[in-house]
């Protein structure tokens, strides 16, 4: 024993210098071998059973754990079936004699490693491993330790992790679906018994007024007075170790739920019973009575039952998440609801002592976390299968979580109940949709509960009802592009608006009064105007006045969003049935803007400026938001009244122009002056009046945009109003004959428009030859910074326009796109120049190719290959960090858009495209790990092979007709081999993005061209491609895409199954190293000639599990030893 003692002690002080805090990362390396080597001996177990029974060192135990868990997981088939027999024997005993006095964590992993051993070696040569735990479960002393054990099992046996073969997996499960009904039976008898022991049934006096839990609903909900009678005894107060007890119960139940299937094993009395510990997380008494008596040990107790509720709360949502529901069982979920709405209605109960809200905040986070979880599993998955059970109560349901959500203590919570109404209302909205015939029905069954939820959502954006909450939003830090009070309102008014869908008429009555109210105070502001030797003050200064005046306005414009975010109700087929609401709206929401402009809110000095002005701000912006949002509404009343009397839509229109014209101005900020621009692209591009170019307001416009002295708007801004100008004379009119377009007066305007916006860029042809000084340069990239971002989006909105419309903008560009090709050489080492160059010619390819003409464009292409040359390319893509890589994606997006050209007009650029990508891009791309370009690269030789399929497989007419000779003749074989290889080998990258890309356009090309099919294809590429995917799968260097993987495996195969058979399987087999030829054999046969989908994906994933499975079993142990 002197050797084992004396290991012993050296590797406890190994282990106290391993983790001392002055241990270099060098010596920790050298301990980390030494222990590793050691573990790889073939009789170290022995030295670790000895340190497991002698030490008291944690370090050490976890270690000879470790050393144990490696030797059943990686070397057991290997180890002598005597040292097995004595390793099953001793562990157990170890873990009985020592249970109750080692450190939780080390008894978990002993517990783990007795049930890898079961997980190999049970029933045949570990046949009392299952039998073992049931009776630490029977037996009271050991019961805890039994449930530890249970848990472990049914996490390391029913989803076993990869390391064993299917067929030992399906074993397993089968194995463990029989022991279910006992192990459900013991729990339950647990779980009853400790709650019988414990409970205070004896002489319970008469509850007190307050107390009263039963009522009307109660009884509707529970169909019967001994169940409710049951749910209202008293809970029970529970010592700590029944509660440890309850708590592993409950653990174990809740990991059995996940995976075993919804059958009768779950029986009534076992729902009944984990119902009656869920009523631990709603019960406040607990705290309380921690709270009174102080004491740090009770407090810690009223957590522990706490826990309790959350742990069957956990169980209840395990059996709610299973979508597929057994006949049988549908009569236990109705149960289960009933009794989850019992609990509900006692956290949502009111009494003298308690508001709603005081008694969530005193539950537990948690407790209420899974609740929200269980309503939302109960609305999104078994709402429909409930909902037609005449006894169960769905309205009252109703009631009870709309006093739930509005009294939620925190905001997350809130969001979480408003995604369940969400959910609820879709649910109604499809339907109505499918059931039209009683569509009233069904919403005289709701419209109160959801005229109810629409004005309480409506109250809680507001702060005249809700200010202590709302001020607590942030709305200054973005969290996926927007803040707080940006989601909530926005989640608000989603409610809202599926509420206006499903009940237009109460929902527009219900928040139209409010909005009303709060324009009057923004109306009335005018009297409180007095003029000032600086400018307008707002004569408003008493604190509490301007307090009451920034919440109106906050609220104001929260509801003119709820406006805003309604004008989709008001169009289409329900135009005219609607039309004096969306009237009223529109009136109102011109005025507003009108008003706003006019007395110059936002350059108004304020009492408070760095309040009120951003209100007033908001306010302007916000009521030019929403008349925007009304333009769709505008376009169909132009449509309906332009031949009759459409004085009242001129009026609208030209009050509205009224209201933008003075915000365009550099002076004005920047939200308001955007708001005002986007209105005006609206009016001019989706309203589109034929009277637009004559109001003076858009004529002030064009001669301000034209005229260089003027001061130049934000970028932004710029760009917006140059849209909207050039879509005023660009599109066609709407109502209008083609005869009546005045045509020809609009291409003369727009031709002097693009002149005037273009006169300076058009200026730099002539100096862009010359070297150019430093501060010249940057003037010269200003300019075509600006004039570039205006031009390319004129392009971008007008590409789906009329081939008219799109003539005219082509023939006002015309010069300057020259400019731009004469200028784009010179600028080539400038990588941010051409980024925004190429930008600009790839929306012209996109939108306006057929205008600009073949031998342009095919002047565009060659001047870019040219330029393009392969140092060019290197210098882009490895020098000029990700704005060369960008040039050069740009450039592959503009021959993406020429190769998928149809006729023959690009076709004689093929081949110097495919020079191009195979030549040059490919190999300074190939080896880089970047993912920079690789994207857009196979992107384009997809387009190339997709769109031209022909320039490498001439199908003759006669060839189809005789089947006989389908073959067909093959071109460009070279380069379709090229792109064929830069596709496999792109596999044998990490980058999964790039695999999945590839992966759809290969299966694309099968799909659409039969790629599989070809000759080429089949002779000399098929197994090589099948053979990469299957070692993807056994490297497993790409599981999230298994299923794509295994689809196209199949496609691939089917192509030849009776080779893949035949030849390719043996082959791959045979090439398959770490695995002997029994085991091969083995593989073989368990592959099944199965010629089906599902079947064979399924054998793919069994042989490629199989295989890691026997590898890892042959990695047999290093010879020598090491001494500690």
């Amino acid at each position: 024993m002197a050797s084992e003692e004396a290991s012993l002690r050296a590797l406890e002080s190994l282990m106290t210098e391993f983790f001392h805090n002055c241990t270099t990362n060098e010596r920790k390396r050298e301990i980390e071998e030494l222990l590793n080597n050691f573990a790889q001996q073939i009789g170290a177990w022995r030295f670790c059973l000895y340190f497991l029974s002698s030490t008291r060192n944690d370090y050490v135990m976890m270690y000879s754990l470790t050393v144990f868990e490696n030797l059943i997981n990686k070397m057991w088939l290997g180890v002598p079936s005597q040292d097995k027999m004595e390793i099953r024997s001793c562990l157990p005993k170890l873990l009985l004699a020592h249970h109750k006095t080692l450190p939780y964590f080390i008894r978990n992993k002993l517990c783990k490693v007795i049930v890898d051993i079961g997980r190999q070696d049970w029933p045949m040569f570990y046949h009392d491993f299952f039998t073992n735990i049931l009776q630490l479960i029977q037996s009271p002393v050991t019961t805890p330790l039994g449930l530890i054990m249970l848990k472990t099992t049914s996490e390391e046996l029913a989803c076993p992790r990869e390391d064993l073969s299917v067929a030992r997996k399906e074993e397993l499960r089968k194995l463990l679906l029989d022991q279910v009904q006992t192990v459900l039976g013991l729990l339950t008898g647990i779980l009853e018994s400790i709650w019988d022991k414990h409970s205070v049934t004896a002489a319970t006096p008469p509850p007190s007024p307050t107390s009263g839990e039963s009522g009307d609903l109660l009884s509707s909900l529970l169909q019967s007075p001994s169940a409710a009678k049951l749910l209202n005894q008293p809970i029970p107060i529970l010592d700590t170790d029944s509660e440890y007890i309850c708590s592993l119960a409950l653990e174990c139940l809740a990991h059995l739920f996940s995976w075993i299937p919804l059958s009768t094993s779950i029986t009534p009395s076992l729902l009944t019973t984990i119902f009656h510990f869920a009523r631990f997380g709603c019960d406040t008494r607990v705290r309380k009575m921690s709270s009174v008596n102080g004491s740090s040990q009770n407090s810690v107790l009223g957590q522990e039952r706490g826990r309790l509720g959350v742990l069957a709360m956990s169980c209840i949502n395990e059996l709610m998440s299973k979508n597929c529901v057994p006949m049988e069982f549908e009569e236990y979920l109705l149960r289960m609801f009933q009794q989850t709405f019992y609990l509900l209605q006692k956290i949502t109960k009111e009494n003298n002592a308690h508001t709603v809200k005081s008694r969530l905040e005193e539950l537990d986070e948690s407790y209420i976390e899974k609740f929200t979880d269980f309503l939302r599993l109960f609305v999104s998955v078994h709402l429909r299968r409930i909902e037609s059970y005449s006894q169960f109560p769905v309205v009252e349901f109703l009631a009870l979580l709309f006093k739930y959500t509005f009294h939620q203590p925190t905001h997350e919570g809130y969001f979480s109940c408003l995604d369940i109404w969400t959910l609820f209302l879709d649910y109604l909205t499809s339907k109505i949709k499918s059931r039209l015939a009683d569509k009233e029905a069904v919403l005289n069954r709701y419209e109160d509960a959801l005229v109810l939820l629409l004005t309480e959502v409506l109250n809680r954006i507001q702060f005249r009802y809700n200010q202590a909450q709302l001020e607590e939003l942030d709305d200054e830090t973005l969290d996926d592009d927007q803040t707080e009070w940006q989601r909530y309102l926005r989640q608000s008014l989603e409610v809202v608006a599926k509420v206006m869908e499903l009940l237009p008429t109460h929902a527009f009555s219900t928040l139209f009064p409010v909005l009303q109210d709060n324009l009057e105070v923004y109306l009335g502001l005018q009297q409180f105007v007095v003029t000032s030797g600086t400018g307008h003050r707002l004569n408003i200064t008493a604190e509490n006045d301007c307090r009451r005046l920034h919440c109106s306005l906050r609220d104001l414009s929260s509801l003119l969003q709820a406006v805003g975010r309604l004008a989709e109700y008001f169009i289409g087929d329900v135009f005219a049935a609607r039309f004096n609401d969306a009237l009223t709206v529109v009136e109102r929401l011109v005025k507003v803007t009108l008003y706003g402009s006019q007395i110059k809110l936002y350059n108004i000095e304020t009492a408070v400026p760095s309040v009120l002005k951003p209100d007033l701000i908001d306010v302007h912006a916000q009521s030019l938001a929403a008349l925007q949002a009304y333009a769709h509404w505008l376009a169909q009343f132009y449509s309906e009244v332009h031949r009759q009397n459409p004085e009242q839509f001129i009026s609208l229109v030209s009050t509205a122009l009224e209201a933008i014209t003075p915000l365009i101005s550099s002076k004005v900020q920047e939200k308001l002056l955007l708001s005002a621009c986007h209105l005006l692209v609206s009016l001019a591009t989706t309203v589109r009046p034929v009277f637009l170019i004559n109001i003076p307001a858009v004529q002030k416009m064009f001669n301000r945009i034209t005229d260089t002295s003027a001061q130049r708007l934000p970028d932004k801004a710029q760009v917006l109003v140059c849209r909207a100008l050039s879509n005023v004379l660009l599109l066609p009119w709407p109502n209008l004959p083609e005869s009546e377009q005045q045509w020809v007066v609009r291409s003369t305007n727009h031709a002097s428009l693009i002149s005037a916006l273009t006169r300076e860029y058009r200026q730099l042809k002539s100096n862009a030859i010359l070297p150019q000084r430093k501060v010249q340069l940057e003037d010269t990239k200003v300019i075509i910074h600006q004039t570039l971002s205006v031009l390319e989006d004129i392009v971008e909105s007008i590409s789906g326009e009329s081939t008219k419309s799109r003539q005219i903008c082509y023939q006002s560009l015309q010069e300057s796109v020259q400019v731009s090709l004469a200028l784009f050489p010179a600028f080539i080492h400038q990588s941010d120049v051409t980024d925004e160059m190429l930008s600009f010619f790839l929306t012209l390819f996109q939108g306006l190719r057929v205008q600009m003409g073949v031998p342009f464009t095919e002047q565009i292409i060659q001047t870019f290959l040219n330029m393009f040359t392969r140092e060019q390319l290197a210098e882009s893509i490895l020098h000029e960090g990700s704005t060369g890589c960008r040039v050069v994606e740009k450039f592959l997006k503009i021959l993406q858009v020429v190769v998928q050209e149809p006729g023959q007009v690009f076709k004689p650029f093929l081949p110097s495209v495919i020079s191009l990508c195979m030549e040059q891009v490919y190999p300074i791309i190939a080896e880089r790990s970047s993912p920079d370009v690789k994207a857009e690269l196979f992107e384009l030789l997809f387009r190339i092979l997709h769109h031209n399929w022909r320039y490498f497989f001439k199908s003759s007419v006669l060839a189809s007709v005789q089947r006989g000779v389908a073959e067909e003749q093959m071109e460009n074989e070279a380069q379709f081999n090229a792109i064929m290889q830069a596709f496999g080998q792109s596999f044998l990258q990490p980058d999964i993005h790039l695999f999945k890309q590839n992966l759809f356009y290969l299966e694309t090309l099968n799909t659409k061209q039969k790629l599989y099919h070809k000759k080429i294809f089949r002779t000399t590429m098929l197994f090589q491609f099948v053979n990469v995917l299957l070692q993807v799968l056994v490297h497993k260097s790409h599981d999230l895409l298994q299923e794509e993987i295994g689809i196209a495996t199949y496609n691939m195969a089917s192509v030849d199954f009776d080779g893949f058979y035949s030849a390719f399987l043996p082959e791959f087999l045979a090439s398959c190293d770490g695995v002997d030829s029994n085991q091969k054999n083995v593989l073989a046969r368990n592959f099944k000639m199965d010629r089906d989908l599902p079947s064979f994906t399924q054998n793919v994933h069994r042989l490629v599990n199989d295989l890691r499975y026997y590898r890892l079993c042959n990695d047999s142990l290093p010879p020598g030893t090491v001494k500690l």
